[in-house]
């Protein structure tokens, strides 16, 4: 074959597929083909027997790391509220479930001196606790066959007494002898009374 007759047009048929090729120079996996006047054969043989950056090349750059997933924050957005929300939960069931509070001692006081003419007395219950708090159900029931409705006192954290107050009032001429009990229905069943005199001649 005569190397004067392979022309530049015959070369471009062979590297590439595509529309008629214009002067400009293309970029193909980092080789660029020029076009000109003629191409030996001697430069189509070396071109043939020179390997292409794409059979060269595997894998990834020397020296670069393998792309990495980006890691999603998504979760990170709701950790705070999570554990508000938590926290929230516990102190609930803290509250309805935990310790509750404990009746260590009950005591009833009631006026020293005999009460007087239309007077009234007031008869005072006290109650210690542990101080945890909670709440005492509780009523009151007099000797003269009266009692009254069932009566609740809350207690907060660190109280550890409460006073419960019962105003007796009597009316009319005579001696009566009175007795107050009270009567601690919740946490614990407890009782404790007072005893007092009204006169009135």
């Amino acid at each position: 074959m005569n190397d004067d007759a392979y022309s530049a047009t015959e070369l471009g048929s062979h590297w590439f597929e595509g529309p008629t090729p214009d002067p400009t120079p293309d970029r193909v996996e980092g080789e660029v083909l020029r076009f000109g006047p003629g191409v030996t054969a001697a430069a189509a043989r070396r071109a043939a027997n020179t390997p292409t950056a794409a059979q060269i090349w595997h894998g990834t750059l020397p020296g670069a790391p393998p792309p990495r997933r980006a890691r999603s924050r998504r979760p990170l957005r709701y950790a705070p509220a999570a554990v508000i929300l938590l926290a929230v939960l516990a102190l609930l069931a803290w509250r309805a479930y935990g310790p509750r509070v404990s009746v260590r001692d009950i005591a009833v006081t009631v006026p020293e001196a005999p009460l007087g003419c239309d007077g009234t007395a007031n008869v005072v219950g006290v109650v210690r606790t542990d101080g945890r708090p909670g709440s005492l159900t509780y009523h009151w029931e007099r000797s003269d066959g009266t009692r009254s409705a069932p009566l609740r006192e809350t207690l907060d954290r660190g109280r550890k007494e409460a006073r419960l107050h019962l105003l007796w009032t009597f009316q009319g001429s005579g001696t009566h002898h009175a007795v107050a009990r009270l009567v601690i229905t919740a946490p614990t069943t407890r009782t404790a009374e007072g005893a007092f005199t009204y006169r009135c001649e």
